[in-house]
This record gives C-alpha cells, structure tokens and sequence, in this order.
C-alpha cells in the first residue's frame, strides 16, 4: 500500500475535505488545501467542533492554521509497518462522533442476509439456498417502499407461506435496522490495517457512504467506509451482531470528509457510484459496485431514524448508509463463495469522495486501539486547545 496523493484524492478538485492526522504533539484536524495539509485545530481542537460550526464548510475555509507539510509525506509514513512516530500520518476523520450503522438498506443484500440466517452461517450451504431464498422472495423489490401497504402485503404473504425473516422485517417493514458499529475514536483510516476475527472463515468488506451528522440531525458532509462483515458470526444469530461488527479495527472512514457546499449535497450522495476492488497476494481480484440510486431508504430518511428526540448524540454521529455489494463469486472452492484473506489490499472509490484503501489483517494482529476519548481530552487540555 504505497499510496499517492492521487491514490486517494477525490477527482473532483473543487472538494472542501477536512481529516485526522497524529503528529509528534497529538492528533490534529487538518484541511487539505491541494496537496498539503493545515493543521487547523486551533479553530476546531476537535473533528466533532468542526461538525457543530453553523456552516462548516464556511468555517473551514475561513480558518487559518500551520502548514503540516504534503500529504504525500504523511500519507507514507501511515503504513503500520514502516512507520516513524516522529512525523505524522494519516488517522480516521472522525473522533467524537458516535459511529453508527444501517443495515439491509438495499435488496440484494437484504437477501444476502436472510441466506446467512437461513444457512445459519454455514458458508457451503448458501449457494444452494441463494436460489430457493430468490425462487420464493424473488430479487425485484427495487420498487417497494419500505412501509408501504405493497410491502405490508408481500409481509403478510411470506408470513402464511413460513419465509418471514426479521431481515424482511428491517429490509421493507417500517423500521430501519440501525446499529453501533463501534465506540468513538475506534475507526480508522486509509492506509492503516482493517480487521477481520480470525475465527471468522465467512466474511467480506462492506463498501459504503459515510454521512457525518450533527448533534441537531443536520447532514454536514459525508466519506467512504468500509463495514467489515463477519457474515458467518451475524448468519448463527441476529444477536451476535455486536460480535460479527464491534471488532478492532473493523471500522474504516475515509479518506477525508467532503463537507457540503455549493459542489456537494445530499442530492449528490444520492448520485453516487461506489467501487471496490479487493486484490489478494496470491493473485486473486474481486471487483463490485454499490450505487446509492438503488438504496431502499432515503438517506435522509435513514438519518431521522438514527438521531431524533428518542435518540440523542451530543457529539454528533457518523452513519453508514449500508451496500448493495454481497459477494458471492468463489475463491477458493465451488460454491463456497467470497472470504477475505490477510493481507488483501480492499480499495474502496468513487470520483466525488477520493478512495478509501486498506489491508486486511487478523483483529489482534492490527494496531490496538489504546487512544480513548479521555486521552483525547487530556491531550487538548494540555495542549491548550481546550
């Protein structure tokens, strides 16, 4: 993972991104002003006080600050492996922010979910019941509003005909499925290592839009993230979610956050073209897409089920918006479909958000998350920013 700036830079230039760097002081919030970086974290101490401002991207760009040097200098130095902790490198985006998530928000991978429940996350049992879950459900409900008296009535069906799935229920009831992916300040960032559970043998990269939201539900910009997904885990039980999503390193946002101006809104995330491609040392490629015209839920809609006057986030929250990508193309064996490696290099890209890339690594192997919020504060104060 040698990066360059133009490995991760949106290709729109007109792009307003703010981001993370650890330096030699502590972590500071940066923008980027072509291919250098400014430490503007005597405006903003915080990624979260930069979310709060009345119009971000307004004071982002009015902020002023020290030079840190180019990113393509930090963005070397960001490798696990090679790194000096004397310069900096490149971190997660987000810190304070609750990091949440929403799930089965697109159809493909809402049947994907319910051959993992149904196969009871036996990978060599889903191929065969791909196509019975498809025969009986069938794959077209591009056109179901979730909620809907239509969606109402397929419930209904399913229910008499024994094929409901608490999937269906989250996939087209009136609900979204929205979950804690993990605890402030444990996403990384690109270039750094994305973890997978070692005793997992069914899982895969999940290659999302990441909307950065405001403590009063107001959508400020958004970045790339990948939902690492141990499909084996959350196939056994609904309720080993925590176990199959929480893990170290398993969330990653990146590779900066596109604040919303006059180049970018929520009617362009809704436009987006998601691609990943996954390489793995021994030669293998895995190429997908998720498109956000596909999702089945309004991202705005998905927002105002996550943070309303039942649920509060005093320090904002990232929302994963969840993927239209469920890999089934086989790896290593006939009919046993997609599993990760150590060491694939996942890249996940579109020419608005820049590219998100990462290694895959066995959660204990990947870097220990030790820097918590109270480290954070405490590095502020004495730093004077706080």
């Amino acid at each position: 993972m040698r990066l360059q700036p133009s490995d991760i830079l949106p290709a729109d230039a007109r792009a307003l991104l703010f981001g993370r760097v650890q330096t030699p002081y502590g972590p500071a919030v940066v923008r980027v002003d072509g291919e250098r970086l400014t430490d503007v974290s005597r405006a903003f101490p915080t990624a979260r006080d930069l979310c709060e401002a009345e119009d971000p991207a307004g004071a982002l760009r009015a902020a002023e600050g020290a030079d840190l040097g180019l990113l393509a200098n930090v963005l070397a130095n960001t490798d696990p492996d090679t790194r000096d902790a004397s310069e900096p490198w490149l971190l997660s985006p987000i810190d304070l922010q609750a990091v949440k998530a929403a799930g089965v928000t697109f159809v493909t991978s809402m049947l994907e979910r319910v051959i993992e429940e149904r196969a009871r996350g036996d990978l060599s049992a889903a191929a065969g019941l791909r196509g019975q879950i498809r025969d009986l459900v069938g794959d077209d409900l591009r056109r179901l509003k979730p909620g809907s008296p239509e969606a109402a009535a397929l419930k209904e069906t399913l229910i008499a005909a024994g094929a409901w799935s608490q999937y269906l229920e989250v996939g087209i009831g009136p609900d979204a499925e929205i979950f804690t992916k993990g605890q402030p300040m444990s996403s990384v960032g690109t270039g750094a290592d994305v973890g997978v559970h070692p005793a997992s043998t069914w899982n895969n990269p999940e290659p999302e839009v990441v909307l950065a939201v405001s403590s009063a539900g107001r959508i400020v910009g958004a970045a790339l993230g990948n939902d690492v997904n141990l499909r084996d885990v959350e196939g056994r039980s609904a309720l080993l979610l925590g176990k199959a999503k929480d893990n170290n390193a398993a969330a990653a946002v990146g590779p900066f956050v596109r604040l919303f101006d006059e180049t970018f809104d929520l009617d362009t995330v809704g436009r987006l073209e998601i691609a990943l491609t996954v390489t793995g040392e021994e030669g293998f490629t895995m190429r997908g897409r998720s498109s956000l015209s596909e999702i089945s839920r309004a991202p705005a809609d998905l927002v105002a089920q996550a943070i309303n006057a039942h649920h509060r986030y005093p320090d904002g929250l990232v929302l994963f918006l969840g993927t239209l990508f469920a890999p089934v193309e086989d790896r290593y064996e006939s009919g046993k479909g997609f599993t990760h490696a150590t060491n694939d290099v996942v890249r996940i890209a579109c020419d608005e958000l820049g590219a998100l890339v990462n290694r895959v690594r066995p959660t204990d192997a990947c870097e220990p998350w030790t820097f918590g919020v109270a480290d954070l504060m405490r590095n502020l104060a004495r730093r004077g920013l706080i």
